[in-house]
């Protein structure tokens, strides 16, 4: 198995499970009355605002979950061919340009962006030689 895939694979499934989590709790707890889906954005968004962005927010913890079962899939690969070797490199690259919005639009306060980072650094050194 290739450690640090496995690693990375790991890390993106808890990223994704706080990310939903603490989403719920901090974000769109204020935002709902008694229903599942959000409908109260106050003055400033509208009900099918505030749906369509917790949808999205919840569709970002899934393409996590799904890029995680990849890395799993890709650790556990004995050999690694041009078309494994793209996706990893694609996923890395993906991942540091998550990292990277996540520092530059929270100026760095939200501790997403070392998660993501971590991702990334992990994938690529999970790269054959």
């Amino acid at each position: 198995m290739n450690t640090p895939l496995a690693a990375a694979a790991a890390l993106t499934v808890v990223i994704a499970l706080v990310h939903s989590v603490l989403g719920e709790r901090l974000v769109f707890s204020r935002l709902r009355q008694g229903t599942l889906v959000p409908t109260q954005g106050g003055t400033l968004l509208r009900g099918h605002h505030v749906r369509i962005l917790w949808a999205t927010w919840h569709v970002v913890s899934v393409l996590g979950a799904a890029v995680a079962g990849v890395l799993l899939m890709l650790a556990n690969e004995p050999l690694l061919g041009p078309l494994h070797l793209g996706l990893l490199k694609l996923i890395a690259w993906a991942m540091l340009a998550s990292g990277v919005l996540v520092l530059i639009g929270t100026r760095g306060r939200h501790p997403g962006w070392i998660g993501l980072t971590g991702v990334a650094v992990l994938t690529w050194l999970g790269l054959p030689g």
